[in-house]
């Protein structure tokens, strides 16, 4: 049974986005009750009002140098397993997003539901919240490429995972990459035997914007779509 849930945000330069995300995940964490006790936002080399922003909204800010969203991960997962460490793994959740991300409000118990039907790790899909700036078709390219039909899916993004700290830590955590470090907690969990559920009703709203904080990230995607 999951008694402590956690959300690891990384942020590079998102003082315009990040308030919205932070409000959308203190909902989130409100029907969760006293379980989604620890919000961290990790500012990586921060050039403007991130850090600022994120403790105006409540959230704990770890800043950090690496400039790589693998490493931002792994140091927001790492302090809430300190925090942590007097609980059993297998009870704590610890989920993630990104700072260009509105969760839904049942974002969390979504996740702890499926938590308690057995499964270890949750990788859920993403939905574009506005097409401005893009052409008129944009937005049927991406359903065209994103939609595979009824059943599990074959995405993964860093916008939407969870995991028991448990899984995260039989795969090794986060890598320090620039790019994929969720494809590769993925497959990490996977060859570890972590119960992995493709969730289709687990979805959030996730930024179209042209400037990438990621290489070969989500907005690579959809350069890439529409060319």
């Amino acid at each position: 049974m999951i008694g402590a849930v956690a959300v690891v945000v990384p942020a590079h330069d998102e003082e315009e986005l990040l308030p919205t995300c932070l409000a959308a995940l203190r909902r989130a964490a409100a029907q969760c009750g006293p379980a989604a006790g620890h919000l961290v936002v990790v500012a990586d080399a921060c050039g403007d009002r991130t850090v600022q922003r994120a403790r105006q909204a409540g959230a704990d800010v770890l800043e950090i140098g690496a400039r790589s969203v693998g490493a931002a991960r792994a140091a927001g997962f790492g302090e809430v397993l300190r925090r942590t460490r007097h609980l059993d793994p297998a009870t704590v959740w610890l989920a993630t997003t990104d700072a260009d991300t509105v969760v839904p409000p049942d974002w969390l118990t979504r996740q702890i539901h499926h938590a308690g039907q057995g499964w270890d790790a949750v990788v859920g899909t993403v939905e574009v919240g506005d097409w401005g700036g893009y052409p008129a078709h944009a937005g049927e390219l991406f359903t065209a490429h994103y939609d595979h039909g009824a059943g599990p899916h074959p995405h993964v993004h860093g916008a939407n995972l969870g995991m028991t700290a448990a899984a995260y830590l039989a795969a090794g955590g986060f890598r320090a990459l620039r790019t994929a470090e969720d494809h590769a907690l993925v497959q990490a969990l996977a060859a570890t035997g972590q119960k992995i559920l493709r969730s289709r009703d687990v979805t959030v709203l996730t930024s179209a914007r042209r400037r990438a904080r990621a290489p070969h990230g989500f907005s690579h995607l959809l350069t890439t779509l529409l060319r």
